[in-house]
C-alpha cells in the first residue's frame, strides 16, 4: 500500500507558524476555598477493600533497523552538513527549538521558552533538571559553549550558512541565555531549531573522540559505530521526556537501492529512506511526502568553460526536466522553478519558472560562446540520494545531445564532500548535488549557495551578496521577501546553476513498524513504536 500527503497547503501554513515565538505562560488558576468540615461524627470505617494491582509501565523493548543512504561523514553534530550524520544524530542530540511532528509548529525544546530583547538580542529560558548522557549538565554555559562553537570560523563548521547572523551567546545566569545577532534577525528561533546543543567538557578536551563518539541529551545513547556497517543506539530511559518505546535502534548505510530493497522484503530491516517509486508496491508498506529535496549542478561561473554564462544558460536548455521527473521518478518529482525553493518557503519567486527545455537554443548559445567540445568535467556521487546515479547519467546524456562534451567522474561521499566545502576556486566544472532546506526560509540557501561567500557557491555577482545581506536582517516582511525575489531573478537570468527537481520522499516500512514521515525530513525513533 502506498500514501501519499498533499504538499503546498502545509508548506505554507509552516512558514507561518515558523515566525511564531513561544507565548507567555498562562497564570495559574485559584485554588478553590476549601470546604467546611461536617458537623456530624463520620461513620464507623468500613473494612478497605483489597487493592487492584496497577500495571507498571513497560520500559523500552524490542529492536529496529533504519537504512540510510551512506556511511556519516562524522559524528560530531556541529561540523559537516550531511543528512547521513544527520540521520544518526537526530536521535542522539537536541535543539533549544523543536517543531511538532504534524504541524511543523515551532515548541519548546531544551528551551522552554524565548523572547526578543531588542532589535539583535533573543533571550532564552532553558529546561531544568536535564543532563548530558556523560553527566555533564545542560545549562546555560553548555548552550552558549554550542552556539560559540559553531560560530567560531576556526571550527569552519559546514552548517555556517545556518546560522549567518549569529555574533555569540552568553549565560545570564544558570538557565537564561542571551543570543545576540549582526543586525535583527527575526528568523533566529527557526535557526536554532537547526542547532544540535554539545556537552562543552567533552567536546573541548577529546574532539577526535567526540566526533567518534557522540553524547547528547536525546531519547536516545550511543553504543558503537562501525564504520560502513552500522550504528548502534540504545534508549535513554532517564529521558526527560519520558522513555522510548523502542529499546534498541541500528542504523545501517545501503547504497545500493536494490540491496535496501531486499533486505526491506527480507524483514532484515525496519525502515527504508529513498525508497525508488518502482519498489513503492513491492514492499509491506510506503508512505510519500511532499519533499524538500532539490537535485541540483554547481556550476564553476568563476572560471574554466562554464565562467561563460552563455554555455551555462545551454546548459539548462539541454536538460528536458519533465522527461527526468516521469522516466526516472515516475511523477513522484517536479521540474524545480528555476530556484532550490518550494512555493511554501518563504522569498520563493513565483515569477521565476523552470528553464524550458530547448535543445536548438542550447546549441545556438554554445556557438555564441565559441565553445569548441572542450572537456567538462562532471563530478558525482553515488547512493547518497534517490536515484542521484541515474539521475547523473541521464542529464549527462542530454548535454551530450547538444555537443557538450561532459566527462562524468563518480567520486567516494568523502571526496565529494571536501570538493563541495573547498571553496569556489577548487570548483569542479560541474558538481551533482542536491539541497533541502527544512527552515523554509530562503535565507539558508541563498546564503549557502547564492552569495559569493556561501560554503558551496562559485558564483559572484556583486548585487545578490548585497541584496542576500540586506534580506538577511530587514524586519520588514514585504520589503524582504522583494529582496530575496530580486536576488532569484538575478540568479536565474546569469544561469547561476542549474536547478533540476524537487522530490518527493518515499519510505518503505516493515509491517510491524507505527511511524509517520515528518516534512522536515527528520528520522526520529523516539516518534516510532512496534506492533509486535
Amino acid at each position: 500500500m502506498t500514501k501519499r500527503l498533499s504538499a503546498l497547503t502545509i508548506l505554507s501554513l509552516i512558514v507561518l507558524m515558523s515566525l511564531v515565538a513561544c507565548g507567555p505562560t498562562p497564570a495559574p488558576t485559584e485554588a478553590p476555598p476549601p470546604t467546611e468540615a461536617p458537623t456530624e461524627a463520620p461513620p464507623p470505617p468500613t473494612e478497605a477493600p483489597t487493592p487492584t494491582p496497577v500495571p507498571v509501565e513497560a520500559g523500552p523493548t524490542g529492536k529496529i533497523v533504519i537504512v540510510i543512504g551512506g556511511d556519516p561523514s562524522t559524528l560530531d553534530p556541529q561540523f559537516a552538513d550531511d543528512g547521513n550524520e544527520r540521520a544518526v544524530n537526530d536521535n542522539i542530540y537536541e535543539t533549544l527549538i523543536a517543531r511538532d511532528s504534524k504541524t511543523m509548529e515551532l515548541i519548546p525544546g531544551l528551551a522552554e521558552s524565548w523572547e526578543q530583547v531588542d532589535d539583535t538580542t533573543w533571550r532564552f529560558t532553558l529546561r531544568k533538571g536535564v543532563k548530558f548522557h556523560n553527566g555533564e549538565p545542560w545549562n546555560a554555559e553548555a548552550a552558549a559553549y554550542s552556539i560559540n562553537r559553531v560560530i567560531d570560523p576556526e571550527f569552519a563548521s559546514e552548517q555556517i550558512s545556518y546560522y549567518a547572523t549569529v555574533t555569540g551567546a552568553k549565560a545570564v545566569d544558570e538557565y537564561t541565555l542571551e543570543v545576540t545577532t549582526e543586525g535583527p534577525d527575526p528568523t533566529l528561533p527557526t535557526r536554532l531549531y537547526w542547532m544540535k546543543m554539545v556537552p562543552p567538557k567533552y567536546a573541548e578536551e577529546d574532539p577526535d573522540t567526540f566526533a567518534k563518539e557522540p553524547v547528547g541529551t536525546g531519547p536516545y545513547k550511543f553504543v558503537e559505530w562501525v564504520r560502513d556497517d552500522h550504528v548502534t543506539l540504545e534508549a535513554n530511559p532517564e529521558y526527560w521526556g519520558g522513555a522510548p518505546s523502542i529499546k534498541t535502534v541500528v542504523i545501517r548505510p545501503i547504497p545500493e537501492e536494490v540491496t535496501r530493497l531486499a533486505a526491506l522484503q527480507a524483514g532484515e530491516v525496519d525502515l527504508v529512506r529513498g525508497l525508488i517509486p518502482e519498489y513503492a508496491d513491492q514492499v509491506p508498506k510506503a508512505v510519500a511526502i511532499p519533499g524538500l529535496e532539490f537535485p541540483w549542478l554547481r556550476l564553476n561561473c568563476l572560471k574554466g568553460p562554464t565562467a561563460d554564462p552563455k554555455v551555462r544558460l545551454a546548459i539548462n536548455y539541454a536538460i528536458d526536466r519533465e522527461a527526468l521527473a516521469e522516466s526516472l521518478y515516475l511523477g513522484y518529482a517536479v521540474p524545480a522553478q528555476g530556484q532550490l525553493l518550494t512555493p511554501g518557503h518563504f522569498g520563493f519567486n513565483p515569477e521565476v519558472k523552470a528553464y524550458p527545455h530547448d535543445p536548438a537554443k542550447a546549441k545556438e548559445l554554445l556557438k555564441e560562446a565559441g565553445y569548441a567540445g572542450e572537456e567538462i568535467e562532471f563530478i558525482g556521487e553515488a547512493g547518497r540520494w534517490l536515484k542521484d546515479k541515474e539521475l547523473i547519467e541521464a542529464v549527462a546524456g542530454q548535454l551530450r545531445d547538444v555537443g557538450i562534451n561532459v566527462n562524468v567522474k563518480i567520486v567516494e561521499w568523502s571526496d565529494w564532500l571536501d570538493l563541495l566545502f573547498a571553496g569556489a576556486d577548487k570548483a569542479p566544472d560541474i558538481q551533482f548535488s542536491s539541497h533541502d532546506n527544512s527552515l523554509l526560509d530562503a535565507d539558508r540557501t541563498l546564503s549557502a549557495i547564492y552569495h559569493s561567500e556561501g560554503s558551496q557557491s562559485a558564483y559572484k555577482n556583486e548585487e545578490v551578496d548585497k541584496l542576500i545581506d540586506a534580506a538577511r536582517t530587514e524586519t520588514d516582511v514585504a520589503k524582504r521577501e522583494e529582496m530575496y525575489h530580486k536576488a532569484i531573478k538575478i540568479a536565474y537570468d546569469e544561469a547561476a546553476l542549474v536547478p533540476l527537481l524537487n522530490l518527493e520522499d518515499i519510505y518503505g516500512l516493515s509491517e510491524r513498524l507505527q511511524w509517520e514521515p515528518r516534512l522536515d525530513g527528520k528520522i526520529l525513533a523516539y516518534e516510532m513504536s512496534l506492533t509486535e
